[in-house]
């Protein structure tokens, strides 16, 4: 490992290139080193300027950590490889989310809390692996920004934040008939979070307890403290630790914020990467210009916003389509989740886009 000097094109984001885009890359270990040189290769004459390399899932981390248990130094063989492929390399982290079991038994308290009164550690809303931290916590925040840190101890491009958020209240509408259920309003079983951390602070503020309240979720003032909270921790925390170590940081966020508690229009991120997933919302391709449109103009601070593109739901015309339409709604270019779902047909198509 080496330590890494500030990027030389840590001006990008200031200087708006045309376009920059992305891909997610799911962990693939085992692939050997001349394989990835090719994989590189390709994405770059296909277009793709930039990497988000998955490092941390929760659970393991994909380099030689001292803090988190480790599934193999998978990192530290790509960014010599990216290097040399002329690709920026941005480590992707999950944020919130942790299956880490010794945090558990040592550390249940930092575990997000329904309405009901039940944690995310035993009883995880809609999939075993939404355990989530509760962001109201200094303890959440300092492991969070320890792994943050640790990662800018390489010579990587950014840090790229994940589930920087709440679990979802309400999913995104074409997943209802995945998990079987109608979410016409906030239940309570996935409305989060309730634990006594987040209830002191909002009564230290001079507000009752959200548990008296006879319609929690009619009340803007909690609405608007669990936004804070993200934000807080963001702001705060995980930009300053990689802004002082001269990484760059970005995050996959929602577009559909307020059912995460996910402000993103505030944070003080290098660069912004919507997760425009339409078939998720039940929309079409007209919809993914829409929202880049809205993004951009509803962040405090200008910022690049690059389109996240989910490939499984498009074929490689409506790739092209969807490419067009990110651009002229005002992105800088698009992130493809994931590099597993291009085809071949997907990437020429990315070529003459």
């Amino acid at each position: 490992m080496g330590l890494a000097a500030t990027p030389q094109h840590l001006w990008a984001f200031d200087k708006r290139p045309a376009t920059k885009n992305w891909v997610w890359i799911t962990p693939d270990p085992a692939a050997a080193d001349e394989m990835w040189v090719q994989r590189f290769a390709d994405m770059k004459a296909a277009g793709i300027d930039a990497i988000l390399l998955e490092v941390y899932n929760g659970r393991k981390a994909y380099w030689g950590s001292k803090r988190l248990p480790v599934e193999t130094e998978w990192l530290e063989r790509m960014i010599p490889l990216a290097k040399e492929a002329e690709l920026e390399l941005h480590a992707w982290m999950w944020t919130m989310p942790c299956l880490i079991p010794e945090i558990h038994e040592k550390h249940p308290e930092w575990f997000n809390v329904n309405r009901l009164g039940q944690s995310s550690l035993e009883k995880p809303a809609y999939v075993p692996y939404y355990k989530f931290m509760c962001p109201s916590r200094d303890e959440v925040h300092e492991f969070i920004r320890g792994t943050v840190a640790e990662l800018c101890e390489y010579a990587i491009d950014g840090v790229h934040l994940d589930y920087v958020r709440h679990p979802d209240v309400i999913l995104a509408k074409g997943l209802w008939p995945k998990y079987d259920i109608v979410q016409d309003k906030e239940y309570p079983q996935y409305d989060y979070c309730y634990c006594e951390s987040c209830r002191k602070q909002f009564v230290d503020a001079g507000n009752i307890d959200p548990l008296e309240i006879d319609d929690p979720t009619k009340s803007q003032a909690w609405r608007q403290f669990r936004y804070d909270l993200v934000t807080n921790m963001v702001n705060n925390k995980l930009i300053p630790e990689a802004h002082k170590n001269g990484k760059l940081i970005t995050a996959a966020v929602f577009p559909n914020w307020e059912m995460v508690r996910q402000e993103w229009r505030l944070w003080e991120l290098d660069a912004v990467l919507p997760m425009l997933y339409h078939s998720f919302y039940l929309e079409d391709l007209k919809w993914v210009k829409q929202q880049c449109q809205k993004g951009i103009e509803n962040m405090v601070a200008e910022k690049p916003l690059y389109s996240g593109l989910f490939v499984p739901a498009l074929s490689p015309e409506e790739l092209a389509q969807a490419v067009k339409l990110s651009l002229k709604g005002g992105a800088q270019g698009v992130s493809l989740f994931s590099y597993g779902a291009m085809t071949n047909a997907h990437w020429a198509a990315l070529k003459k886009s």
